[in-house]
């Protein structure tokens, strides 16, 4: 945690033992602990608002290319009985060729 091994953690309790007394040590580690905790949720709150904006960002964009694609539609359906009467008009003449 934090880069720090045994050794070093042992040498800064024993300073903070000297410095702080063993009165407070506890009441120290209490607060550190629960400055922690709080920092933690601090920031798996930070974390699930930005996946729930990231969700709602992609949701967005998906509907509206679904939009899109919904607008294209009618556009491609009255192009397609105009080639299917031109289709019709060819096959019509080939017919009266032959």
């Amino acid at each position: 945690m934090f880069g720090i091994g045994m050794p070093e953690l042992i040498v800064i309790l024993v300073i903070a033992l000297i410095v702080l007394g063993p009165q407070k040590l506890p009441d120290l580690a209490r607060s550190l602990g629960r400055g922690l905790a709080e920092f933690r949720r601090a920031t798996e709150d930070f974390k699930q608002n930005i996946e729930e904006e990231a969700r709602a960002q992609e949701e967005k964009e998906r509907l509206a290319k679904e939009a899109a694609e919904q607008a294209a539609r009618p556009a491609i359906a009255e192009q397609e009985p105009a080639a299917a009467a031109d289709q019709t008009a060819q096959k019509a003449g080939e017919k009266r060729d032959a």
